[in-house]
């Protein structure tokens, strides 16, 4: 027995004396060994922000196998034997770094660099184990990696270059390189944004090597181990006795082999089990028997093994006998991710058994053998269970018993009359949970059609997953064709039901799946049996045929086209340029500094934060005497730490607390801190800390119970009115009535809230922070803690992601967080796990939108009466302004010459909404988008006339009464819709609906204008600061914040432009507010607006102070002017300032002035396919045209653009938040709540910018590009909704329809209505209390 753990990590060789057995390999690479590169993003293997590649040699197969792993979910102790390669292990920017990391920089894959080095680890992997993979290798790699901000194009450009596909011998002239999916190249524009012929090549005998010392010494895998600290105990045993002996003594021990679902119990739920058993050395669970009737899978043999050998033996034996085989390897290819199955075994899948498992249903239906042993009197006793009818017993409960353990899976061969087919449906494709699962086992009589016998196995129908044994028996005997189908779908509809109120919810959606996943099992048996010759072939209808098939991510094609940089242009002058990323190469090697990869410091301890637990409640009781019982606990804060005055705190009205005061206003607000040595011991504590409620009514959560309790905030409603709306609706040809709702957002930034705080002398505060606002940091801060502003220093390098979510919600980490070290005289740090922060942070505004629109029979709008209503939760926050935002957006590009827009801002018991990348742009625009629709449907017209005659012209005025100055959205159009070859898809479409029954197609177009300026006057300023040091380098310093969007980037070029430097002498060391006061957020999308012309403002009092040197020293070069203008005594600092011209109009007090200060537009045209049977939807092609002015940085700007196209395509059809009614949010983390991944993105992906048209009123011509894109996204909803109304044609329905955003495929599965759906009797809402409710 040893007690030793020895690993290696990047080659060196780490041992630990009694680690402990709860720590991750994550927690300790970053705090035990300071390797900060591999980042924290989830904690539950859901985003592979922490992959690495774990290394370890197979002794059986004698082979070393490398794979990536999530390392938040893996123990250390896990690790003995192995060899562990993070992200600084392959290369770095001081020495030489490695082609994968060198080719997603270069690439521009890398934005704010927090996911980049998962994504980094997963390729790395990916080439350990093959030189030269296919293009359907990168795509697994991948399915458990998530980027939240370049829409995953560069990465996938960038990472193709490794692949067998793209590496033939023409370099950049391959057509499949440059092969354009859109418009070709004209000599204005360029389509390259790097350069391939500049990466160097891959050399695999350059990899570093295993290590010899765990290769020579067989002792690393024979030594049976045990690890104990004083709450758990972590066994290796090496020999089956042993084994069996330990689960004897400990019948509640937890076997761990991946740990991917122990460890999330763990984390979330909070589980203590104090004895696990790691299997992975007992030789009988790793065995793998080939038999003439099947394969036997011992029970800890990881699902990748298990794929890749089902997929050699599905090469080499006929068909018939593979066909569980196939069925199994089509189901683990959507089982998690790679990082996921790479570590997790069937047999754990199998003894959680979870009811939505995807495995479980394959194996029940095929009646899979296991064999299970035991340890008893002293021997080893074996018997075989079978999975099927009676094998689970109750929730995540079986018949194997607690002293047993599972040894392993028989797989058994078909038979030719036998046919296994299995499908999933989830909310997203890849790395997902089902909502519903499949599989069917069907054998029949000898060359008939007449069913001998079947097994249906369904999973997310009940708490285990269920078999449907009454339906089997009625369909024994009867011959597979039409007739059958409708009797299994009434009968599985009552075989079935689903409780109202069901955990899960979507209560009529999987009813409808059980009968539609039945239906497509049902087609595709059908045509096999066609194939083989035992039905006619004209047994399925052909356009019944596509209803069998299920979604496949296509090869990425994709064209970017941007203006060329004119020729006599400086080689030094960046502009214009697609220049890196300038922290890019940082990010990729894991470099780069995040709020919390600063190291430890002396004394420091850990902030955990004590949630409320209720959604409106008064506080009867707090009590923290057991949390600070515990040893290493120093202190609790709360209201009671400071005055009323210094309690009350928020961005703009102080109506917010930093602890509660008394009341609770939703759940997750925030009650009190601990302060303690680590992380792990503050949250447990905080857990302990005693908090008594008496609940209070009526608790708010949606728009609806808003209105009814006419909940809102004062001074609400608010008014915008132009013409007379009144006279224009009774004198209209027609009027129509309707009303549109969206859910909110999750931010989903990589990296959540950090804050570290560090007294300096006695008076004084610094504070690191993840915040897109250090200004206002400061101000609270300096308030909280009775300090005056210039003691308190704010400082933010970089962040890892923002999008909104960190311009006002960054208090509620900071504020406590600078308390407690002004408190304790201490450093303290506190960094949001996933939950807390998806908890506490508040979401993008859910809306809804009731409208009455005028217009004449050609479609001209004439008038519009609309309500917006916005939830935004329990305080103000930013919601004024975002709804403000809206009100203004509503029209779109359509010209109204009638409006009254009523604005009302909602207040619920949820945690407070807040800014998010659109900030009520997008809201607003989707009712406009609903109304340009609503009337075309109504007059009989195609909506692109339609838009066409409502556009707005130059010189026309909006609502708000702002003049449109060059007004480009008809040449974006044109472009668009030629680029997309519109017309042509049109009649494609069109002729695809006929030919298919189950499967549609829809396209949409979608224009968009986004208004560009802070809605808050004082906002629209900024300044900067340059200091040029002696050797002729330029510390450059501005008020905005890199948060990933290539701010800093944009800089440096434009101050590179103005001094005539090359770029490289230039460096952005960070944001503080030290350099630049009085910060404005870096949002709005401004930031390169007044930052950049702040910045030219410092450049031109420098060049008018070294005019006359350069004039003196005309051939001399820029360090000989530095040096000269130091000893000449010229100043060489200068601030610069900026405030926006022109704007901040009123009605009354300044109406001459502007409400933005221009426009930016686009338009997008996207394609869309969606399963009628599954609700299932690809996005086939999205072309995208945006007028950005004259581009700073092409390759800046398009990856803006394409992360501004997914985030909106997330929240228009992804992004589904989950609350209790009660208001407690459900979805809080990767697990339930699905952004896009690398699998979403279209299959065909184009992006041109408008070339020649230069915008006067930003810096270098530019326009500002973060928000505008965003709305795109809602191209794809209107495409889903265009081939959902051919669905409902197919039937005889209406195409006005309601369909909620996000419309999810559940939202889309319910709008396709047909015989299924008709089968299911739901109860009337109201008489029954649902598991969830949309706000």
């Amino acid at each position: 027995m040893s007690g030793v753990l020895v690993f290696f990590v990047n080659g060196k060789k780490v041992t630990e004396v009694s680690p402990d057995p709860e720590c991750t390999l994550l927690t300790y690479l970053r705090e035990r060994l300071r390797l900060c590169g591999t980042k924290l993003g989830c904690a539950e293997g859901g985003c592979g922000a922490c992959t690495v590649m774990v290394s370890r040699l197979d002794r059986r197969a004698s082979k070393i196998r490398h794979l990536a792993v999530n390392a938040c979910l893996t123990p250390v102790c896990a690790m003995h034997g192995c060899a562990v390669t993070t992200v600084e292990g392959i290369g770095s920017t001081r020495t030489r770094l490695h082609p994968v990391q060198e080719r997603l920089a270069k690439a521009h894959g890398s934005q704010c660099g927090f996911c980049t080095p998962g994504i980094v680890m997963s390729m790395y992997a990916l080439l350990r184990n093959a030189e030269q993979p296919s293009m359907r290798d990168l795509e697994v790699a991948f399915q458990g990696n998530l980027c939240r901000c370049t829409g995953y194009r560069p990465i996938l450009e960038g990472y193709k270059t490794f692949t067998k596909e793209f590496a033939c011998g023409l370099g950049d002239q391959c057509c499949k390189v440059n092969g354009k999916g859109c418009g070709s190249v004209s000599d204005e524009t360029d389509d390259k944004l790097f350069e391939r012929s500049e990466f160097q090549p891959l050399d695999p005998s350059q990899e570093p090597i295993f290590p010899p010392e765990l290769q020579l010494s067989e002792a690393f895998d024979t030594q049976s181990l045990v690890f104990s600290s004083d709450r758990v105990t972590w066994y290796r045993p090496t020999k089956l006795e042993e084994l069996l002996q330990l689960k004897a003594q400990h019948p509640a021990a937890k076997l761990v082999v991946g740990n991917t679902e122990v460890g999330v119990e763990v984390k979330f739920k909070h589980f203590l089990y104090p004895h696990l058993i790691n299997p992975t050395q007992v030789e009988e669970l790793l065995e793998v028997r080939e038999s003439p009737d099947g394969i036997y899978f011992g029970a800890a043999v990881s699902l990748m093994e298990i794929d890749a050998l089902l997929r050699r033996r599905i090469e080499e034996l006929p068909e018939s006998e593979t066909r569980l085989f196939q069925c199994t390897v089509d189901m683990l290819h959507y089982f998690a991710g790679k990082q996921i199955r790479n570590v997790a075994c069937l047999g754990g899948n199998i003894m959680t058994g979870s009811p939505i498992s995807d495995m479980n249903p394959v194996l029940s239906a095929a009646g899979a053998q296991l064999e299970v042993a035991s340890f008893v009197d002293g021997q080893i006793r074996r018997r075989t269970v079978h999975m099927g009818t009676g094998f689970f017993t109750g929730y995540r409960r079986n018949v194997i018993e607690a002293h047993e353990v599972l040894l392993g899976i028989h797989f058994r061969k078909t038979s030719p009359d036998q046919y296994i087919v299995a499908f999933k449906q989830a909310r997203r494709r890849d790395d997902d949970i089902a909502i519903v699962n499949a599989a069917i086992n069907v054998r029949f009589a000898e060359h008939s059609n007449l069913v001998a016998e079947i097994s249906m196995a369904f999973g997310g129908m009940a708490p285990t997953t269920v078999l449907a044994p009454r339906t089997a028996q009625l369909m024994a005997g009867q011959e597979w064709n039409h007739q059958l189908v409708e009797r299994v779908a009434e009968s599985l509809c009552t075989e079935l039901p689903l409780a109202a109120s069901a955990p899960g919810g979507m209560i009529a959606y999987r009813r409808a799946l059980v009968v539609s996943l039945f239906f497509k099992a049902y087609l595709a048996i059908s045509l096999k049996l066609s194939q083989s010759g035992v039905v006619s072939s004209d047994a399925v209808a052909p356009e019944e045929r596509s209803g069998a098939q299920t979604f496949h991510t296509p090869v990425l094609k994709s064209a970017q086209l941007f203006e060329r940089v004119c020729s006599d242009q400086p080689i030094c002058d960046p502009i214009g340029r697609p220049q890196v990323h300038a922290a890019a190469l940082k990010q990729a090697t894991g470099e780069a500094i995040y709020t919390d990869d600063i190291p430890r410091m002396d004394g420091e301890v850990y902030l955990a934060f004590v949630l409320s637990t209720k959604p409106r409640a008064k506080i009867t009781r707090l009590d923290a005497t057991a949390a600070l019982a515990l040893d290493g606990v120093h202190r609790f804060f709360s209201y009671k730490d400071l005055t009323e005055h210094e309690n009350e705190v928020g961005p703009v009205f102080h109506d917010e607390h930093v602890f509660a005061a008394g009341e609770v206003h939703c759940y997750g607000q925030i009650v009190g801190a601990i302060a303690a040595d680590n992380k792990a011991l503050a949250q447990r504590a905080a857990r302990l800390v005693n908090v008594e409620y008496q609940e209070l009514s009526p608790v708010i959560v949606t728009i609806e119970q808003a209105i009814e309790h006419k909940s809102y905030f004062p001074d609400y409603p608010r008014f915008v009115t132009k013409g007379n709306v009144e006279q224009a609706l009774a004198q209209a040809d027609h009027t129509f009535e309707g009303t549109c709702r969206m859910g909110g957002q999750e931010h989903f930034y990589l990296e959540t809230h950090a804050a570290l705080a560090v007294p300096r002398d006695s008076d004084e505060l610094e504070l690191f922070c993840s915040t897109q606002h250090p200004s206002e940091v400061q101000k609270l801060v300096a308030h909280v803690t009775a300090l005056p502003s210039h003691r308190v220093v704010c400082r933010a390098k970089r962040l890892g992601g923002g999008f909104g979510g960190k311009e006002s919600r960054g208090i509620s980490v900071a504020l406590p967080v600078a308390l407690a070290a002004y408190r304790m005289g201490r450093p303290v740090r506190c960094m949001l796990d996933r939950d807390e922060d998806m908890l506490i942070t508040g979401t993008r505004h859910p809306f809804l939108f009731k409208y009455k629109v005028g217009f004449t029979k050609e479609g001209l709008i004439t008038a519009c009466d609309i309500e917006c209503y916005n939830n935004a939760g329990w305080s103000m926050d930013l919601s004024f302004s975002v709804l403000e935002r809206a009100m203004y957006h509503f029209e779109n590009c359509y010209r109204i010459p009638n409006v009254r827009v009523g604005g009302w801002v909602c207040k619920t018991n949820l945690p407070s909404n807040t800014a998010f990348r659109g900030f009520g742009g997008p809201q607003g625009m989707y009712a406009g988008e609903h109304i340009i629709r609503d009337v075309a449907r109504i007059v009989g017209r195609e909506v692109v006339d339609v838009m066409r005659l409502n556009f707005y012209k130059t010189g026309d005025y909006t609502h708000y009464n702002q003049q449109l100055e060059h007004f480009p959205i008809e040449r974006c159009l044109e472009d668009c819709l030629k680029q997309s070859r519109y017309n042509e898809k049109r009649m494609e479409i069109a002729r695809f609906n006929r030919e298919n029954r189950w499967r549609k197609r829809g396209m949409a177009v979608v224009p968009t204008k986004y208004g560009i300026a802070f809605g808050v006057m004082h906002l629209n300023q900024a300044g900067a600061l340059i200091n040029i040091y002696g050797d002729g380098s330029v510390l450059l310093s501005h008020g905005g914040v890199e948060i990933g969007q290539g701010l800093n980037t944009k800089m440096i070029q434009c101050a590179a432009r103005a001094l005539g430097i090359p770029p490289d002498l230039i460096h952005i060391s960070e944001t503080a507010t030290d350099k630049v006061p009085n910060t404005s957020p870096t949002a709005a999308s401004v930031g390169s607006d007044i930052n950049g012309m702040a910045v030219l403002d410092a450049c031109e009092k420098l060049n008018k102070r070294l005019a006359p040197i350069k004039e003196a020293l005309p051939d001399g070069t820029w360090k000989e002017w530095i040096n000269k203008a130091y000893f000449d005594r010229v100043s060489l600092s200068a601030t610069g300032f900026y405030a926006m011209p022109g704007i901040g109009y009123h009605p009354e007090t300044n109406p001459n002035a502007r409400t933005y200060s221009y426009y930016t537009n686009g338009v997008g045209v996207s394609v869309v396919e969606i399963d009628c049977l599954t609700g299932d939807h690809q996005v086939l092609s999205t072309d995208i045209v945006m007028d950005i002015g004259s581009s700073l940085n092409p390759a800046i700007d398009i990856g803006q653009i394409e992360g501004a196209f997914m985030q909106g395509y997330g929240l228009f059809t992804l992004e589904e938040l989950m609350y209790s009614p009660q208001g407690m949010l459900y979805s809080r983390g990767p697990g339930m709540y699905k952004l896009p991944g690398f699998a979403d993105i279209p299959g065909e992906f184009n992006v041109s910018l408008l070339t020649g048209a230069p915008n006067p009123r930003a810096v270098y011509s530019s326009k500002a590009v973060g928000e505008p894109p965003l709305f795109i996204g809602s191209s794809a909803f209107f495409a889903i909704k265009e081939a959902i109304a051919a669905a409902r044609q197919d039937q005889g329905l209406s195409g006005d329809f309601p369909l909620e955003a996000p419309s999810t495929s559940a939202r889309i599965r319910i709008a396709c209505q047909d015989k299924f759906t008709k089968l299911l009797d739901m109860p009337e809402p109201g008489s029954f209390t649902p598991w969830n409710i949309v706000p």
